[in-house]
């Protein structure tokens, strides 16, 4: 029993050494990762240049009944279709974001060659459309933003504005600025967001709401109890 204690040590590490494991500290590294994880994988860098072959068919400018969804025939060029399915978003050509993955390497493959991109559901990016929200003019050198409250708003932040600068929410990138820094702001060339309504199409009325806070040029804020007397009837309640 005593000469077997000494081969037991010798053979343990020789059996060790043939082992195949992985650390532990590599292994939950290696499950953090994967798609849905929010990395940008990096392509493999092809020595040889490749030529992109457009993916739509040219069949589709061949004139189609719609089957009654719409008076007019389903049919779209192959330049019109292939610049369509290269676009991110209509109002926004590339990825905006890291884990996003360009949308012409999605959309391709025989399932898109005969697709009518124009009829596909193609939602505008909300990265843009934030920016055409003009700038809430606020009294105190910081506001509080929820988003409006409710269901679809957000937690409740703070946000300093004692600089002259205009200062958005990190959640729902509505814009704010001091009243004192509007003449400052006013005379730069050009402001990441309007100072004040342009009439835009893409500017969304936001809903408003008691925990709104800021006014917008020409646009006063609801008041104590306005939004419930709205509630009471069809017509709306005006205080002011």
């Amino acid at each position: 029993m005593s000469s077997l204690v000494p081969s037991l040590r010798a053979a343990v590490p020789r059996i060790l050494s043939r082992t195949s494991c992985r650390p532990i500290s590599a292994s939950a590294r290696l499950l953090r990762q994967g798609p849905g994880t929010g990395e940008n994988f990096q392509q493999a860098n092809d020595p040889t240049s490749r030529k992109l072959t457009p993916n739509v068919s040219k069949t589709d400018e061949t004139p189609v009944d719609s089957m009654g969804a719409s008076d007019a025939p389903l049919q779209e060029l192959v330049p019109d279709g292939e610049r369509a399915r290269q676009l991110q978003a209509p109002n926004r050509a590339k990825p905006w974001s890291r884990s996003q993955m360009p949308r012409e390497l999605a959309m391709t493959g025989p399932r898109f060659e005969q697709t009518i991109i124009e009829a596909q559901p193609a939602p505008y990016a909300a990265i843009e459309l934030i920016h055409k929200q003009p700038v809430r003019w606020v009294d105190d050198k910081r506001v509080a933003c929820d988003g409006g409250g409710g269901p679809l708003g957000h937690p409740k932040i703070y946000i300093n504005v004692d600089k002259p600068q205009i200062c958005w929410c990190t959640y729902c990138g509505l814009p704010y600025a001091k009243k004192e820094h509007k003449k400052y702001l006013e005379s730069l060339p050009s402001t990441t967001y309007p100072l004040a309504p342009t009439g835009d199409p893409m500017e969304v009325q936001m809903p408003a709401t008691p925990s709104q806070k800021g006014e917008i040029q020409g646009q006063y804020p609801q008041i104590r109890g306005e939004h419930l007397a709205e509630s009471l009837g069809e017509t709306a309640f005006e205080q002011r």
